[in-house]
Formats: C-alpha cells, structure tokens, sequence
C-alpha cells in the first residue's frame, strides 16, 4: 500500500525555488479597490485556469503579504496579464515601498478592481473561494469578463529572468 503522507523533501528551499523558475509563466499584476477606494496591486506568475464552465481562473498569495486582508475580505479583483513592453510595470508592482501606482494609466473594471492598460488580456473576477495550503492562500476567481488583444506579444518570466523579445 502507497504511503498516506509526504515523505520528507530531499532538497533545500534554494533548489525548490530553482527548480520552479524552470518552468516558463506569463506575468500578471491583480488589482483590487479596499474598502475605501484605495488602489491595491502585485506582481504574480502564479495564474492558471482552472474550469471552462464555469469560467474559473487561480492565483496565490504568501499568507505574509500585506495585501492579503484586502484580497480575502474582497469580493471583486482583476488579473492583469503584461505585455513585453510592461516590464518596468512588472518590476514595480513586485517592490515594496514605493508608489506602485503613481504615473499608472488605468480605468475601472465593472466592479471597480483597476484594469491596467496595454496589457495582453484582463480577467474581472469575483473572488470565489479561497484555500490556505502552505504558506500561501491559492484565491480561485470566477470570470465575469475578459479582453484580449491578439496582435501583442506577453512579458514571460523563465530562471528569475524577464523575457520580453521573443518569437511566438
């Protein structure tokens, strides 16, 4: 009989992060509004689908990250997917301490979550569920509306490196 539980990993935290950055992601910026109207944003790879129908998508956040009241206790976010030309934006949604949203053109999605522009596709999304597993919460949002532009080329993210030349 296979074992109930997880044996003991066999590599450091280091080569389990290196490991990961083996796999090639696009990069997204989530958005939301608090409760207040204050604009919220961060710099993630951790998007994927999850369902057709309904139209689900996933991402995670470290049960650490200061944003993470706003995104659990709200009820709408956006997933912004960058654009190759988007890197700087990428690189200021992922550093803490500074005006992520100073000089940021945006417009506000139905639901009020920031939609940046330029980027290669938006998802407005309801936050349906959440799941705590590690040291992060995996939010699983139901798509309520999505755009696209066909003709742009995507930010990718491969071995802790951007990639933003490159033929598709």
């Amino acid at each position: 009989m296979p074992p109930r539980q997880a044996q003991p990993p066999t590599f450091s935290a280091t080569e389990f992060r290196s490991a990961l950055g083996m796999f090639a992601t696009g990069v997204t910026i989530v958005t939301a509004r608090t409760a207040t109207g204050e604009l919220v944003g961060l710099t993630a790879n951790s998007f994927n689908s999850v369902s057709m129908s309904p139209p689900l998508v996933l991402w995670s956040l470290a049960r650490a990250a200061g944003s993470m009241a706003v995104f659990s206790a709200g009820s709408h976010y956006a997933i912004n997917i960058l654009a190759a030309d988007q890197r700087a934006l990428a690189e200021r949604f992922a550093t803490k301490g500074n005006d992520r949203w100073a000089g940021v053109d945006y417009f506000d999605g139905v639901s009020g979550a920031p939609l940046l522009m330029g980027t290669v596709a938006s998802f407005e999304c309801f936050n349906r569920s959440q799941y705590e597993e590690g040291d992060h919460v995996i939010f699983v949002g139901e798509v309520e509306r999505c755009t696209h532009r066909t003709e742009a080329s995507p930010l990718l993210f491969h071995g802790g490196k951007f990639y933003t030349e490159h033929s598709l």
